[in-house]
């Protein structure tokens, strides 16, 4: 009786199985000069468009930093016009006046006094 089911390789199908597993190596694709043309394109697009923004975000600081200048000093001329505003009326208190104008040597009149009203 033969044994069917296992038969010995012979040289001939080593041979074989050797060069099968000899195929070449794939080289990668060069990159085309088109390529390199549109990636360096794109890479300079990609860096004037970061230095755009940091551009205008430096512009968008400064002019910030001028509105918030420009608010304080705001605040502190609003701060002088109140304080202004608060020695005005008190030095135009009636019993102020009426004492300067006895300093000075004037008399009250009734028959001369004229009302002015603020409109």
């Amino acid at each position: 009786m033969s044994n069917l089911a296992r038969q010995p390789k012979t040289t001939i199908e080593r041979q074989k199985q050797v060069e099968t597993r000899l195929q070449p190596v794939k080289r990668r694709a060069q990159i085309t000069l088109g390529e390199k043309i549109i990636a360096s394109i794109f890479v300079l697009f990609v860096v004037f468009m970061g230095v755009r923004i940091v551009s205008t975000e430096a512009a968008i600081y400064n002019v910030n930093k001028s509105i918030e200048n420009t608010k304080t000093t705001i605040q502190s001329k609003n701060k002088v016009t109140d304080d202004l505003k608060m020695q005005v009326s008190e030095l135009s208190r009636y019993d102020r006046i009426y004492e300067k104008a006895k300093e000075l040597g004037l008399k009250l009149d009734e028959n001369n006094v004229k009302v002015v009203e603020n409109k």
